[in-house]
């Protein structure tokens, strides 16, 4: 939270100086005119911390994994944890949720024993598999 307050703070400033011109996108971090940063330049910084990361821990290295590829660990440690597809299918952007269960079906389609579990074990108090 500090960093975020720091942040707005800094916002702020910027949007006093720049005037009227300031891009009002409502983006958390943005150049000081309010325009937003290019999706690559979080990609390029991410591979250079990686890349410093395993340099510094020759002995341990990280494996190597795009940006992207934490989104799709989230939105699967997500389904897996039990948060309803609709949550999860927003905080994506995703439209509907039907397009967050086609793309993660192989989670939702590993729950299916889990479901029926606990509804047997709500129905019989301990389950019958």
């Amino acid at each position: 939270m500090s960093v975020l307050r720091q942040q707005w703070k800094r916002q702020a400033e910027d949007r006093l100086l720049i005037g009227p011109k300031y891009a009002e996108g409502g983006f958390v971090f943005s150049h000081a005119t309010g325009e937003p940063y290019h999706p690559d330049r979080f990609s390029r910084e991410f591979d250079r911390k990686l890349e410093r990361s395993n340099k510094d821990h020759a002995a341990d290295p990280l494996p190597r994994i795009r940006l992207h590829d934490l989104r799709h660990t989230w939105a699967t440690l997500a389904l897996r944890a039990g948060v309803h597809p609709k949550v999860v299918a927003d905080r994506l952007g995703h439209t509907t949720t039907n397009i967050t269960l086609n793309i993660y079906s192989h989670v939702v389609e590993g729950m299916q024993t889990t479901a029926a579990e606990n509804v047997a074990a709500a129905i019989f108090g301990a389950s019958s598999l």
